[in-house]
């Protein structure tokens, strides 16, 4: 009888597994595409607050972000075209403003960055997402959209 026991367990914990992995494949990337105005400005204001301040009220970054600062930190980069924000897909994104940058990145990398869960909730972080994607020129968005459909 035990023998069932463990052998029934088993195999619901791998279909769990399994459904539990199509599931998070099947999560929607295209939540930061919105034309909701009053998104896009809650999105702003939050960004003005909380992010403005190190990457810039129009979004540019600070000077010379691709060059470590003395401390050996990166600067902040910018969130408009000429950044690297695109080339995530959403959900990395969403993840580096709600848990920190040093999830995503390389061991030892070390950032100014602060993690904001806890201080801002998901559909803030969505909406913060959704104004600065909003900026994008459409055929930056277009290439954002690709990688978010590789990557899922």
């Amino acid at each position: 009888m035990a023998r069932w026991t463990w052998t029934l367990l088993v195999l619901l914990l791998v279909v769990a597994a399994a459904l539990g992995w199509q599931q998070l494949r099947s999560v929607p990337t295209d939540w930061i595409t919105t034309q909701d105005n009053k998104v896009l400005a809650q999105g702003r204001e939050i960004y003005d607050r909380y992010c403005a301040s190190c990457h810039g009220a129009n979004l540019e970054g600070q000077p010379d972000w691709t060059k470590r600062l003395a401390s050996g930190r990166m600067p902040a980069p910018p969130h408009d075209a000429s950044g690297h924000t695109w080339h995530h897909p959403s959900p990395v994104l969403f993840g580096i403003v709600k848990e920190g940058v040093t999830k995503y990145a390389p061991p030892g990398y070390e950032s100014d960055m602060p993690a904001f869960e806890g201080t801002l909730t998901d559909a803030q972080i969505r909406a913060v997402l959704a104004y600065i994607r909003s900026t994008w020129p459409d055929d930056v968005k277009r290439r954002h959209a690709e990688i978010d459909a590789r990557n899922r």
